[in-house]
């Protein structure tokens, strides 16, 4: 599915969210850096947060395990200097790297299309070294009752709707609305990532709560 979508991704990205993502990812990226060690970009997709990350100044490793997702994320790589970010073709669920490896890692609108959610934060823990930041953007359902109401036929109806129109794959934008509704939220994902044995668990809504960066570290 990501395989199909990966030519409209950008564009589909920047038109369904007003561009906001830019926002978001920025968002992001400014909570891990600035750091002497590497940052893993987790679920990296195109690769747009990983230039996020190395625009402030990170040394970045970009990791999916959707090669032509990747294979886009690389061509924008080559285009930075000073030591642009590397891609890596790598799964969250089991990393091809050692243990404690990382200053800090991100996942952008990733981590509710892996199969196991409790695994792939295992291990970004087991990556993340002593102390080192996580930070990870996902889609939430805003806590206003009106904005919620809004949000919810955007996503159930408009976005579905524009996805098919402009996309490859018909069946790619009906699938993200569901995974958002049945990702945990919050509170509830940030226990998720407690349990991991990532500490400091923190969520931040940004956008009026249509989207939620949340915050944690490898205990020192």
């Amino acid at each position: 599915m990501f395989g199909a979508v990966a030519p409209r991704y950008d564009l589909l990205n920047h038109l369904l969210s007003a561009s906001l993502d830019r926002l978001w990812r920025r968002r992001a990226a400014a909570a891990v850096t600035p750091t002497e060690g590497p940052i893993l970009d987790l679920c990296c997709g195109t690769g747009d947060q990983a230039v996020a990350i190395h625009r402030r100044g990170g040394e970045v490793v970009a990791a999916d395990f959707c090669v032509p997702m990747l294979a886009l994320a690389q061509r924008k790589y080559r285009k930075l200097d000073r030591r642009p970010p590397v891609g890596l073709a790598g799964d969250a669920l089991e990393l091809p790297f050692a243990g404690a490896r990382f200053a800090g890692v991100t996942v952008s609108f990733g981590l509710r299309n892996v199969t196991d959610l409790d695994g792939a934060l295992a291990e970004i823990q087991r990556v993340l070294e002593p102390g080192g930041r996580a930070a990870i953007l996902e889609f939430t359902v805003p806590r206003n009752r009106l904005l919620r109401g809004i949000y919810l036929f955007y996503f159930r109806r408009v976005l579905p709707l524009v996805g098919r129109l402009i996309s490859p794959s018909r069946s790619a934008y009906s699938y993200l609305p569901e995974s958002v509704l049945e990702f945990p939220q919050r509170e509830g994902f940030v226990e998720r990532m407690e349990r991991a044995g990532l500490t400091g668990g923190a969520w931040s809504d940004l956008s009026g709560g249509i989207v939620a960066l949340y915050t944690a570290q490898r205990a020192p």
